[in-house]
């Protein structure tokens, strides 16, 4: 296996607001990720990091060999897919669903003067009718449901064949039949040994994909606890993360957790 995400005392700081703090993590290329934590948590700034959108303000990430502030970061984003909310709402509304994903190929979210091979548009086809999606192709981005273009948001990640794989929250705002859709792709990419690395943050343990392998927990930019998914995802961790006893419960492969 190749480490694809290594960070050595990575902080962020935002004026006097310690944003992460002290966070030694890596990431091999077969891993499956996911990150729990509240609100505040500093998940979302880690992804960012992790993306090459954001620099810490302490220690070294390297992401896919390349050390932060150190190379060329346009470069290292077309090598790692992201998917996650900021980057949605920079996708041009009236694009086609097709053209939202093929962009991906060049690093940008909409089209403009870039040229595309047949390849591209293969590959693009492909990854919709992979995320079931195949009959959008035409379709307007807007015109789509919440659940339809987190589908479509992934594909996109995926267009460029990344090493990396960041989702961030890809199961919010959805349904319970989007949500279950949604979760059942996830599994299927994340048992495919042809996949990239992922990264999944989520606020939720029922959002976790059957097959993940490790989890990391967060808490006011700190780590709670990381490392194998059934050694780290306890009730004792979760109840720390969240600042509450909580009571966490597993049933093939899916996990749920309440109060206790």
């Amino acid at each position: 296996m190749t480490e694809v995400l290594s960070f050595q005392g990575v902080g962020l700081r935002r004026s006097d607001n310690a944003i992460l703090s002290d966070i030694d993590w890596s990431v091999d290329s077969a891993d499956r990720w996911v990150i729990l934590g509240p609100n505040g948590a500093g998940k979302t700034s880690l992804i960012s990091i992790a993306s090459a959108r954001l620099h810490p303000s302490a220690g070294d990430a390297t992401v896919l060999g390349l050390r932060l502030g150190y190379s060329d970061v346009q470069e290292l984003r077309i090598r790692v897919g992201l998917a996650s909310a900021a980057l949605a709402d920079r996708l041009p509304a009236d694009e086609t669903v097709l053209n939202v994903v093929m962009t991906a190929a060049h690093g940008v979210t909409g089209r403009w003067r870039e040229e595309y091979e047949d390849v591209d548009l293969e590959r693009a086809e492909a990854l919709l009718a992979a995320f079931g999606m195949q009959g959008f192709a035409d379709r307007r981005f807007w015109t789509l449901s919440e659940g339809e273009r987190k589908r479509v948001q992934i594909g996109r990640a995926l267009m460029a064949d990344p090493e990396l794989l960041l989702l961030d929250e890809p199961a919010a705002g959805l349904d319970l039949g989007g949500r279950e859709e949604l979760l059942a792709a996830l599994t299927e990419l994340a048992g495919d040994r042809r996949s990239p690395a992922m990264v999944l943050v989520t606020h939720h343990v029922e959002e976790i994909p059957v097959d993940f392998t490790h989890a990391l927990l967060l808490r006011e930019g700190r780590i709670v606890a990381a490392g194998p998914l059934h050694d780290t995802l306890t009730s004792a961790n979760l109840s720390e993360t969240y600042g509450m006893p909580v009571s966490l419960h597993a049933h093939e492969g899916r996990w749920t957790a309440r109060r206790a």
